[in-house]
């Protein structure tokens, strides 16, 4: 069966994350995408790591490597003349256009939804700025810590050992894959609408106001009640913890009262339930200085395994804290077939993450690895674009593609 999006055309003008993880989300449930990347320079990520042994190499690339499998890949200068008017007749055929240029670059470039949807008036275009297309933050540059911090999410995160610790940001590049899986969604969205006006829409995405969007009841929580809402173990209730074992760390919750009193039960401290200062969740709060180094005490001497079984069995949510090790090695994901291999002509055949969805008849699938760099130039300028081998030629020769 083909992919639930099949037939679905798209052109990514995508560097780093963001574009390209929305174009690949969309790419990897059948839609036809060629990925646009600058002549002789390729998309940045390519030369981001990690890389295959460890030597950098444009085509050997970790990131780049995961976030364009399922595509076409082209080279093609759209600051040239010639170039854009390549880009518009591939516009032409085309059902989105996703990019993650800066608004000066687009302003630079003449890259407008005005002038692409003249050319294609179905089309839907989808922008991907750091702070959107108007306000005083459009023309700001930023980088994923930047998003990240100016989203409100790196003051939800911490020690939860050292409350007083600065905020802390999630590895990699967070903010962007927020950003991509979002304009993935809006795109669909303006897809659907489509259907029944045969006009397209021009989409802008955030990403700073993706990352806030997704910081759950922190927002209502200062109308409320006057509270922040910040890192992991912090008040107003307890044990909501991160806890180290002998052999790695675990979640602690307990945060309802049968399930603190199972816990103590298994600690073979049962008497703790009845202990005034730990009598109920706000009070094991406001005294956590003297009741986490007990916990941690006890919860030091055990397995993660164990621990996590014990408490299973007793209907307290607690959970492993996996590393990427576990996770590869993980029996659920193992029996589901989450991680799928990928041979690739220059960086070999490695475990990739797959599927977060399933279909039940449309098939999620990687069709190909990612594409080298301007792999389907004759492809697609040639055999869709009807440009001959001459033209083709000339186009290299004069740095267009």
């Amino acid at each position: 069966m083909a992919g639930a999006l099949a037939g679905l055309r798209i052109i990514e003008i995508g560097e780093m994350v963001s574009a390209p993880y929305a174009a690949k989300l969309m790419a990897d449930v059948g839609a036809d995408v060629i990925k646009i990347e600058r002549p002789g320079l390729g998309d940045p990520a390519r030369r981001r790591g990690p890389f295959v042994d460890d030597q950098p190499h444009p085509e050997k690339s970790g990131l780049f490597l995961y976030l364009n499998s399922n595509k076409l890949g082209v080279t093609l200068d759209i600051a040239n003349a010639r170039g854009f008017a390549l880009l518009e007749r591939l516009v032409q055929d085309a059902d989105v256009l996703m990019h993650n240029l800066a608004p000066a670059e687009m302003d630079r470039i003449g890259l407008t939804f005005e002038r692409l949807s003249k050319v294609n008036p179905k089309l839907v275009m989808t922008s991907i700025t750091p702070f959107g297309l108007d306000g005083p933050h459009r023309d700001y540059h930023a980088t994923n810590l930047t998003l990240w911090c100016a989203g409100g999410a790196c003051y939800l995160n911490g020690s939860p050992e050292h409350p007083d610790k600065p905020p802390l940001a999630a590895f990699g590049q967070q903010a962007y894959y927020q950003g991509g899986a979002h304009a993935a969604v809006a795109t669909m969205g303006a897809l659907l609408g489509g259907l029944n006006d045969g006009v397209g829409q021009h989409v802008e995405v955030s990403v700073q106001e993706t990352v806030a969007s997704i910081l759950e009841m922190t927002f209502a929580f200062w109308p409320y009640i006057g509270m922040i809402a910040s890192r992991l173990g912090q008040k107003p209730i307890q044990p909501l913890d991160v806890m180290e074992c002998k052999d790695g760390y675990i979640f602690i919750c307990c945060i309802e009262e049968h399930q603190w009193h199972s816990f103590v039960d298994v600690m073979g401290h049962p008497q703790w339930a009845g202990e005034e200062i730990f009598q109920d969740r706000l009070k094991r709060a406001a005294h956590w200085d003297a009741l986490r180094p007990l916990l941690q005490e006890w919860v030091g001497e055990q397995r993660v395994h164990e621990l996590y079984t014990k408490a299973l069995h007793r209907k307290i949510p607690f959970a492993p804290v996996s590393t990427m090790g576990d996770l590869l090695s993980a029996e659920h994901l193992k029996a589901r077939g989450f991680f799928v291999e990928i041979a690739h002509p220059e960086a070999g055949t490695y475990r990739y993450p797959g599927a977060p969805t399933k279909y039940s008849v449309t098939p999620w699938e990687i069709r190909h690895a990612a594409p080298l760099l301007g792999q389907h130039n004759r492809e697609v300028f040639g055999e869709r674009l009807g440009l001959s081998d001459a033209e083709l030629a000339d186009l290299r020769k004069s740095g267009v593609i």
